[in-house]
């Protein structure tokens, strides 16, 4: 795991704050949508597809801030849409940033360059870029020629500059392992970006791309070896130890998606960011009026194929915390990882 250590002992002692109070549900991150309107119209996202009148809005600073600080997470992941494309982006990173919040901007990068000057380098603050694959199988999954060499232009110079750029890649049932193994060789060895994040595809019900999300099987089988020969060990990958093993079918976790509340210009989303259950205005009553328990593997068809990381990763990370020996694992790969 890649996380700084920093970062590693903030979450950790918010971890063992919420367990000294009792608190059973709490968000570890929380997934901010300031907006749906993007530059691309990406197979797999169906962000785009709202109305007209709904992609141009745009959250107001101190609505998307106050949620935040609503929740009270220590960590929160902008997205949307595609977040530069708000005017006032850099001002909500600024506030956020300015009261310790640690702050992921996922960005297909098309502008990272051209609003770059708008940020400041901060051990708060990262650059988040979607990378699907290398060159001709991103821009081929993203619908536009070109995406991935700008990409790749935009977290050099942000490298450059003293940002934190990280990745997130998500994998489809076209995916094999030696083609997830390309990618992350690329981000990890030459790019060599601060940490990458993978997920598979889950069946995102608006998605117009529908036949090619993989299943449980699929992705257990697929990661089990593309994680073989030692690349999970080698690879900064800015996950727990179990969901890792989560992945590869050594661990098997119940959603945790309450951990990872969506905040969108609808409101707080029930369950998760992936399936839309109705808003509700407040984070208190997402948490307390919500049905946690019908959600999930073996409980809501819809979540069947599930292994996305905004619904076990949370699992994995409580797990951890409740296990000297995982917990002493997990401070082992973070220190591996930040040398």
């Amino acid at each position: 795991m890649a996380m700084p250590l920093r970062q590693t002992i903030r979450v950790g002692t918010y971890l063992v704050e919420q367990k000294l109070r009792r608190r059973e549900k709490f968000p570890l991150i929380v997934e901010l949508e300031p907006l749906f309107a993007c530059n691309l119209a990406c197979e797999g996202c169906g962000k785009i597809q709202h109305p007209a009148g709904v992609l141009k809005q745009r959250m107001p600073v101190a609505q998307a801030v106050g949620a935040v600080l609503e929740s009270g997470a220590p960590m929160v992941s902008i997205a949307g849409g595609e977040p530069l494309m708000h005017p006032q982006i850099d001002e909500i990173v600024r506030q956020l940033v300015a009261k310790k919040k640690y702050v992921f901007l996922c960005t297909n990068a098309l502008l990272m360059r051209k609003k770059m000057d708008k940020f400041t380098p901060s051990p708060y603050f990262a650059f988040a870029v979607h990378i699907d694959g290398l060159r001709d199988r991103h821009d081929e999954s993203v619908a536009k020629e070109g995406v991935f060499d700008e990409a790749v232009e935009a977290m050099k110079e942000a490298k450059k500059r003293g940002f934190r750029v990280t990745t997130n890649s998500t994998f489809f049932n076209t995916d094999t392992p030696q083609t997830i193994i390309e990618v992350l060789n690329y981000l990890n060895d030459d790019l060599k970006v601060d940490e990458m994040m993978i997920s598979p595809a889950y069946a995102y019900e608006k998605a117009p791309d529908q036949e090619h999300f993989l299943g449980v099987d699929q992705t257990r089988e697929l990661f089990k070896k593309a994680f073989s020969g030692g690349n999970r060990a080698r690879w900064r990958l800015n996950h727990s130890p179990l969901f890792l093993d989560f992945l590869e079918g050594k661990a098997d976790f119940p959603c945790t998606a309450w951990a990872i509340p969506n905040y969108s210009l609808f409101g707080w989303q029930r369950p998760c960011y992936l399936m839309s259950d109705g808003y509700v205005p407040t984070y208190r009553e997402l948490i307390e009026k919500t049905d946690w328990d019908k959600y999930g593997r073996g409980k809501d068809p819809r979540c069947a194929n599930c292994m996305a990381h905004c619904g076990y990763e949370p699992t994995a990370v409580l797990a951890t915390m409740g296990s000297l020996k995982e917990s002493l694992r997990a401070v082992r790969e973070t220190v591996s990882g930040s040398k």
